[in-house]
C-alpha cells in the first residue's frame, strides 16, 4: 500500500536557499530541453526515445543521480500518453491526450521542482528534522557546500515505510519549498478500514466544485470572486499591452502580472483540493468520480466564456492535483463521462423539460428545484453507484478569503496577536508621568 508523506524544507541560510533555487530551476530546464526533443520527435513521426538527451550538460548542478531521474520522470509521463492515445483511439477515451507539456519557461517562470532518487537522500525527523539531499560539483564549489545540501524539515510524517522517490516543488505565490514523499507500508496498517463512501464532482468555472457524497453530504466551492480578480488582472495586462511599442511583445510588468494571475489562481485551487480531499477523508469516501471533460473545452463565441474555460478554468491541472492529493489519502480517482448530468433531473429523470437559469435548476415534469450544479453532481453520483438518492444534509458552501476556504455561513476569522506585541512593553501606555496625557488640564 502506497501513501505520500507532505512536508515543508526551510534552507538555513541565504546560500542554501540560492543553492536550492539554482537546484530546481536546473531541474526544470533539463525537463523542458528534454522534452522539446521528444515532442520534435514525436512530431515528426520519429521515435521520441530516439531523441537526444541533454542529462549529462546538468550533471555538474544537478549530481549524477537526480540528473538520470528527471528524464526517467519524463520517459514515464510520455509512456502515460501513449496509454492514453492508444485508449482513444480505440474508443475507450473521450478526449485526446495532449504530449507532455513543458514546466513553464525561463522568461515567463519555470515550474521549479526536481526528483531525488529514493536512495540519494536522508530524511531525518525529531527536535532538529533535517532532509540532506545530493548536489553537482558547481554548486558544491559556489556555494561552498560539503557532502549534501542540509535542509531543514518541517512537519510531522503521517506515514512510515520503505520510502520512494522524493519530489521538491517551490511554492512561489507562498516563498515556500514542499517535499512530497511517497512511501510503502503493509496492508495491516491502513488507517480507514472502514471507509466505503464515494463521492461524485461537478467541476465548472462559475461554481469550482459541486460535490455529493454517498453519505449524504454536499459541498460547493464557489468561484466567482476569484474570476473577477483573474479578469481584473487580464483587463490590467491589456491596459498595458495597448501602451507597448509596435517592436515589442511584453514588459517586465506585463510578465509579473502574467505571473501573479496565475500563481494566485493555482494557490486558491491547490487550498481546494486539500480542503475537499480532507473532509471527504473524514466522510470515510474511498472513490472519488470526476467527469472527463476535454469535449467540453471548445471554443466559444464570448472572449469572457473562453477566458474561463481555457484559462481561468485549468482542468487538466485540477485533476493532476486531485489524483496527488487523494494518493496521499489512499483515495482512488476514476474519470467518467458526466453526459446529461446538467440537464437530468434527480427525482424523475427527465431530461427534455428541465431548465436552468444559473445556479437554479427547475424540472416542470416533477416541480424539483435545487442547486443546478449540486444536483448534478447528485445525479453523477447516482449513475455511478447505481443507487437512487437518498436525503441530503444541508449543503456547506465555501468562499475564497485569499488565504483559505472558509463556509460561507461563518464570520470573518478574528485577528490573532502578533507574538512581537505580546512582547512589546505597554506599561508606558498607564503609568503617570512616562508620557504626555491627551487630557486637557
Amino acid at each position: 500500500m502506497k501513501r505520500v508523506n507532505e512536508f515543508e524544507v526551510h534552507p538555513r541560510t541565504p546560500e542554501q536557499r540560492e543553492a536550492l533555487l539554482e537546484l530546481l530551476d536546473a531541474s526544470a530546464a533539463l525537463w523542458n530541453e528534454l522534452t522539446y526533443n521528444r515532442r520534435q520527435a514525436f512530431f515528426d513521426g520519429n521515435s521520441v526515445w530516439r531523441a537526444t538527451n541533454p542529462s549529462d550538460r546538468y550533471k555538474d548542478v544537478l549530481g549524477s543521480a537526480t540528473a538520470q531521474q528527471i528524464p526517467r520522470k519524463n520517459s514515464e509521463a510520455w509512456r502515460s500518453f501513449f496509454a492514453l492515445n492508444e485508449k482513444y483511439y480505440d474508443g475507450n477515451r473521450g478526449g485526446k491526450p495532449s504530449p507532455p507539456g513543458y514546466w513553464g519557461n525561463e522568461d515567463d517562470g519555470r515550474e521549479l521542482r526536481t526528483y531525488i532518487r529514493n536512495d540519494q537522500y536522508t530524511l531525518q525527523w525529531g527536535n532538529r528534522s533535517r532532509l540532506e539531499i545530493p548536489v553537482g560539483k558547481a554548486l558544491k564549489d559556489e556555494y561552498d557546500i560539503t557532502g549534501r545540501l542540509r535542509l531543514e524539515a518541517c512537519g510531522d510524517p503521517k506515514w512510515r515505510g520503505e520510502q520512494g522517490r522524493l519530489e521538491l516543488v517551490y511554492d512561489e505565490a507562498r516563498d515556500r519549498f514542499r517535499a512530497l514523499q511517497p512511501v510503502t507500508v503493509p496492508d495491516s496498517r491502513r488507517d480507514s478500514p472502514l471507509a466505503s463512501h464515494e463521492a461524485a464532482l461537478d467541476v465548472g468555472a462559475n461554481n469550482l466544485v459541486a460535490c455529493t457524497t454517498t453519505a449524504g453530504q454536499q459541498f460547493l466551492y464557489e468561484g466567482r470572486s476569484l474570476f473577477e480578480r483573474f479578469r481584473d488582472t487580464t483587463e490590467e495586462i491589456a491596459h498595458y499591452q495597448s501602451k507597448l511599442d509596435d517592436q515589442r511583445r511584453t514588459s517586465k510588468r506585463i510578465d509579473r502580472l502574467y505571473r501573479q494571475r496565475t500563481e494566485r489562481r493555482n494557490h486558491a485551487q491547490d487550498a481546494l483540493v486539500r480542503d475537499l480531499v480532507e473532509r471527504l477523508y473524514k466522510e470515510g469516501v474511498c472513490r472519488v468520480y470526476v467527469g472527463d471533460l476535454e469535449d467540453v473545452l471548445e471554443t466559444h463565441w464570448k472572449c469572457v466564456v473562453n477566458e474561463k474555460t481555457h484559462n481561468f478554468w485549468a482542468f487538466s491541472r485540477f485533476t493532476d492535483r486531485l489524483e496527488c492529493v487523494c494518493e496521499e489519502y489512499g483515495i482512488e480517482v476514476v474519470e467518467r463521462s458526466e453526459s446529461w448530468t446538467t440537464r437530468e433531473c434527480p427525482e424523475c429523470g427527465e431530461r427534455e423539460e428541465t431548465h436552468r437559469n444559473g445556479d437554479v435548476f427547475r424540472c416542470t415534469a416533477c416541480g424539483f428545484e435545487g442547486h443546478s450544479d449540486l444536483k448534478a453532481s447528485r445525479v453523477f453520483l447516482d449513475r455511478e453507484t447505481g443507487s437512487e438518492g437518498g436525503p441530503m444534509a444541508r449543503p456547506v458552501r465555501f468562499e475564497w478569503d485569499n488565504h483559505e476556504w472558509r463556509p460561507a455561513t461563518t464570520a470573518p476569522p478574528v485577528r490573532r496577536a502578533n507574538p512581537k506585541e505580546e512582547r512589546t512593553d505597554r506599561s508606558t501606555h498607564h503609568e503617570v508621568g512616562k508620557v504626555a496625557s491627551w487630557s486637557s488640564a
